[in-house]
């Protein structure tokens, strides 16, 4: 009778180890542990850009084949608090007729974030709506939201594997926002092994089924480490649509700071 207890005990802890080795132990946790810890080395590779301006040709395809060209400016300031959001100004330069549109945006992490869209044709600033940032912008196949920062705690993650991508091996996970009136339901990226830069997402739609894919190619490694895919390819499987973004060459820490982001800019960008 005195060694029964110790026994039963000693049984238990052996039990309770296996039970944890075991799927429905903590195997979801971990999943989404491993899923998290990928996403945040992609998300910091990217640390210690300060700002960044860039020139690029946004390239619209219908349905049909029919390319429509804009020409863009772009400048993003980087916000070092893993808590707040980059913030970035996007300005059309062509053609005439969406010549000084500009959307300025401050990304946020669980609040919607803020955005304001300049219409020159009407002179005026319309913030942009929390519940409609997943429409279309200016006709692209990219959202508004598509268009703010991808920050790390926007989302819960989930590791779901890895496969070959191209000539490199990638690791597939799943993201799922957490931040209100996202218009998808969940995105699953492929980020590599070898630089840690994101090469393919799935956008999922309200519904949970697939409605786009983005793309990146061409990237290009820039002094301190530095990755940009040079060209993002967006490609929607219900309308057959697509629009590519392609830049030019990117120059950082070019001064910028939080005044160059205001919205009483709009007006001024031109």
């Amino acid at each position: 009778m005195k060694n029964s207890l110790p026994k039963t005990l000693s049984r238990l802890l052996i039990a309770g180890l296996f039970a944890t080795l075991l799927p429905g132990g903590v195997l979801a946790e971990t999943t989404e542990q491993k899923g998290f810890e990928i996403a945040a080395r992609s998300d910091r590779s990217d640390r210690g850009f300060g700002d960044s301006q860039v020139e690029l040709k946004m390239i619209l395809r219908n349905a049909k084949g029919q390319v429509t060209v804009r020409n863009i400016s772009q400048k993003i300031l980087e916000v070092p608090d893993e808590n707040l959001g980059d913030k970035s100004l996007v300005v059309f330069n062509s053609p005439a007729d969406i010549y000084g549109t500009a959307l300025l945006s401050h990304a946020r992490i669980l609040d919607p974030d803020d955005q304001w869209l300049y219409l020159p044709a009407l002179k005026r600033v319309k913030r942009i709506s929390s519940v409609n940032k997943s429409g279309p912008f200016v006709g692209s196949e990219f959202a508004f939201e598509d268009f703010t920062a991808l920050e790390l705690n926007k989302y819960s993650y989930r590791y779901l594997g890895e496969e070959p991508c191209g000539d490199l091996v990638c690791d597939v996970v799943e993201r799922t926002p957490l931040y209100e009136y996202s218009g998808y339901t969940k995105q699953i990226a492929w980020v590599d092994q070898s630089v840690y830069q994101t090469r393919k997402v799935d956008f999922y739609d309200r519904k949970g089924a697939l409605l786009k894919t983005l793309s990146f190619e061409d990237y290009r490694e820039y002094k301190g480490g530095i990755w940009r895919a040079h060209t993002l390819k967006m490609v929607n499987h219900l309308t057959g649509k697509s629009t590519d973004l392609v830049f030019s060459d990117f120059t950082f820490k070019t001064g910028l700071d939080n005044n160059d982001f205001q919205k009483g800019i709009l007006r001024r960008v031109r």
